[in-house]
């Protein structure tokens, strides 16, 4: 929706789509009508985009380069860096890192973990937050979040781990069907050749010890094999990437991991925990 506070709101690339934008319609000889005619647009809409009162969608920008961009591909990149532009302030420099990891190995202990999750549990999960966001943001984030999955088929493949906390599982977020619908698509995830999940049972203290006491972590795996962790808690966030401390949370990692069901039996869980929910 156009509203005034988008302008001043607006990231840097949202302004720098709209300011190219007017200028290669303008180069092109095409009045704001014209080109909404083009892309399927009102001249209002075109115009909320050109000041950046209601920025670019994906769909807009696939159009742009279409009809406007002379095959330099610029709208193209810009689709993008408009979708970091709508992450959190601090997740957008760790997802740059997720986008190219060789290796995600991952520890959750609340909710599912972003990357896993469905689009109806995502929006209940970030619609029933505090503070309360407006509805546009969390369209926002909903769909920043599900474009995150194009890491399960990128190429090169990246090699994921979860383990997550069998109380996250159980959990019903957004209610029952919501919930059984992303226990089902867990599952789908976990038959992936590059993932590998599995589930921190609740009695796994019985003996005395929880590995995952100190809370939730992300390991992570550049292309230059250098290796950092990532950690988040109540919408900070921190990396890691000294070589003694990232030792320290791999080896706690390694230690959860040891705690956990076996692939074979978090997949049945998950399926029976689904059941339940029918």
């Amino acid at each position: 929706m156009a509203r005034a506070e988008n302008k001043t709101e607006a990231g840097g690339t949202a302004h720098l789509v709209a300011a190219l934008a007017k200028a290669l319609r303008e180069q092109h000889g095409l009045t704001q009508p014209q080109l909404g005619d083009r892309l399927g647009y009102t001249a209002a809409a075109i115009s909320a985009m050109e000041t950046c009162a209601q920025p670019a969608s994906d769909q807009m920008l696939v159009g742009l380069e279409q009809e406007i961009g002379g095959g330099l591909g610029v709208f193209e990149k810009a689709r993008e860096l408009m979708r970091l532009d709508k992450y959190p302030a601090q997740f957008k420099n760790y997802v740059l890192l997720e986008q190219r990891a060789l290796t995600l190995s991952t520890y959750v202990t609340f909710v599912v973990h972003g990357l896993f999750q469905t689009e109806e549990y995502a929006r209940a999960l970030i619609g029933g937050g505090y503070p309360p966001l407006k509805d546009e943001r969390v369209e926002e984030l909903v769909e920043a979040r599900l474009a995150r999955r194009a890491l399960f088929d990128r190429d090169p493949t990246a090699l994921i781990e979860l383990v997550v906390e069998e109380s996250a599982l159980r959990r019903t977020i957004g209610g029952r069907e919501v919930m059984r619908e992303q226990l089902l698509y867990l599952a789908e995830c976990a038959q992936r050749r590059n993932v590998t999940f599995q589930v921190l049972p609740l009695d796994c203290g019985l003996g005395g010890e929880h590995f995952g006491a100190h809370g939730e972590m992300t390991l992570v795996e550049t292309p230059e094999h250098e290796h950092l962790v990532y950690l988040e808690a109540q919408d900070e966030s921190l990396l890691v990437s000294t070589p003694t401390k990232v030792t320290t949370y791999a080896h706690r990692y390694a230690k959860i991991r040891s705690q956990a069901m076996g692939p074979r039996e978090s997949l049945g869980l998950i399926k029976q925990l689904a059941g339940e929910l029918q």
